[in-house]
């Protein structure tokens, strides 16, 4: 064959339940694992950047600690998608990856947690800690392996059990957008939480002070959530194995050809984006935009409290913790926002179309972002009270933009993964292998934002504002490719499905 066969292939569909509509009951519970998933990422967007400045990492650095995150996105959400694509595992395709995914996690968060007292074990000093540094380093790149391995399955496996119904497979990406913010509130009320030491008194050490207490608590809780969710989605469905006898469609030199699946994965990749459509390759660009734009918030959000709005520095008093426990009771807010627009975002996209409501999202994104810079400015000259503490209007309207990024938040969580989804499945891509495509989208920018951010800020003064100048200006003009370019609906017509 020239061209791609269009037909669904046993890629898509093997371990699919069959076409009846899945009860929402179900799909609830396949997409519970979001939720702990996402208690993590709370935990880790909220407390890691602060924390590993702790750890002594200047703040022009801390940024090029989170490369692992789009490396690992790169490499291993796409190997993972592709393997479970053709996995005849008797347990099903996607769920041994999930389990295997969370337990990586377990291991990384015990390391990230600990990462002081192993230090102070192998010969650290209170003020010199290169070895609790490695050991944070090593425990966060295997928390974002671990991270990435169970997300790519966890939305295939949603996309399996949808498939031939598109209104299904929205409602199902709403409920998992809907359990990642459930996670958000969860991990964000820990993070922003300073009493955990008392509760759980054994995780105060010799090597680790209260804050990082905290921090170690939050994680031990984490296993346990993660742990519970996990379980609930990966018992909620039967997936029916691969048997010998399946064939799995890929791509070699811009053929789809059908063999046994031990072809090399990256031909397959290459082939698979040569037969992307135009409208996949502008989903595509717009998820780009739309993470050049978040991902600064992500690394720098909670720092930013405390550093621009609390006037604090890590190990210098406790301005800058408390700014940080703040940061995280806004991103707290930010997920109650996430939680109710993820309701609505499905019937919102039946009436005005999901690229008009894509667009807006990521232009309310942009001038939220650009009221950071305000507010920062507004900061820079004010005088802190006779306690250190900021006034209480602008700490009240940063909390107030934290919680409006929730709507625009829900959006990136639910309608680039379900226009994907639709969009691929008349290729015969195999939905594992579909989302490690759209990942690509996501972590090449993240390589940008990891190695220029910090620099970035530091050659205007150390401050978050110039990464977060560049994410307006990104957010802004992604809303507008998305309004222009995108279709109304992410349901394909019926001629792209022949």
């Amino acid at each position: 064959m020239t061209r791609p066969d269009r037909r669904r292939s046993a890629a898509a569909g093997p371990s699919a339940l069959p076409a009846a509509r899945v009860p929402l009951r179900r799909l609830l519970k396949a997409s519970s694992v979001a939720c702990g998933i996402q208690f993590g990422w709370a935990l880790q967007l909220s407390l890691l950047t602060p924390y590993v400045q702790e750890l002594g990492i200047p703040h022009r650095w801390a940024s090029l600690v989170w490369l692992c995150g789009p490396l690992s996105g790169l490499i291993i959400q796409p190997l993972v998608g592709h393997m479970s694509d053709r996995s005849r595992s008797r347990y099903g395709r996607r769920r041994p990856f999930m389990a295997a995914g969370a337990a990586v996690i377990t291991s990384a968060v015990l390391l990230v947690g600990h990462s002081a007292d192993v230090g102070r074990m192998l010969g650290d000093g209170p003020d010199h800690r290169p070895r609790a540094i490695v050991v944070y380093v090593v425990g966060f790149w295997l928390l974002d392996v671990g991270n990435n391995a169970t997300q790519g399955p966890c939305r295939a496996l949603l996309a399996d059990i949808t498939a031939k119904d598109p209104r299904r497979t929205r409602v199902a990406n709403a409920y998992f957008s809907l359990f990642m913010a459930l996670g958000n509130v969860l991990g964000f009320a820990t993070g922003s939480y300073s009493g955990w030491f008392a509760i759980l008194p054994f995780t105060v050490t010799k090597a680790c002070s209260v804050n990082c207490a905290n921090l170690k608590a939050a994680f031990l809780i984490d296993i346990v959530i993660l742990a519970f969710t996990t379980y609930i989605s990966i018992s909620s469905v039967q997936e029916v194995p691969l048997s010998n006898g399946d064939e799995i469609a890929h791509f070699v030199d811009g053929t789809q050809q059908l063999n046994n699946g031990q072809e090399a994965f990256f031909w397959e990749m290459m082939g698979a984006f040569r037969y992307l459509t135009m409208p996949i390759w502008v989903i595509l660009i717009v998820i780009s935009l739309t993470w050049v734009g978040w991902f600064p918030f992500f690394l720098f959000d909670t720092d930013w409290v405390g550093r621009e709005i609390y006037k604090g520095k890590p190990n210098e008093g406790q301005n800058y913790h408390s700014g940080v426990r703040m940061g995280a009771f806004g991103l707290m807010l930010n997920s109650i926002v996430l939680g109710f627009t993820s309701l609505v975002v499905e019937k919102l996209c039946r009436k005005w179309g999901s690229g008009l409501i894509w667009g807006v999202s990521n232009i309310v994104m942009s001038l939220c972002f650009i009221a950071m810079l305000l507010i920062s400015f507004m900061a820079s000259d004010m005088i802190l009270s006779s306690e250190g503490l900021p006034p209480d209007g602008i700490v009240i309207a940063a909390l107030i933009v934290f919680a409006i990024l929730g709507a625009p938040l829900a959006v990136t969580y639910s309608i680039p993964y379900a226009m994907i989804s639709t969009r691929t499945e008349p290729l015969g891509l195999g939905q594992g292998l579909a989302m490690g495509i759209l990942n690509l989208a996501i972590v090449v920018p993240q390589f940008i934002v990891s190695l220029g951010s910090g620099p970035l800020d530091q050659l205007f003064g150390g401050g978050n504002s110039p990464a977060f100048a560049v994410a307006a200006v990104a957010a802004f003009v992604s809303g507008l490719v998305a309004i222009i370019a995108l279709p109304r609906s992410y349901i394909p017509k019926t001629r792209d499905r022949k």
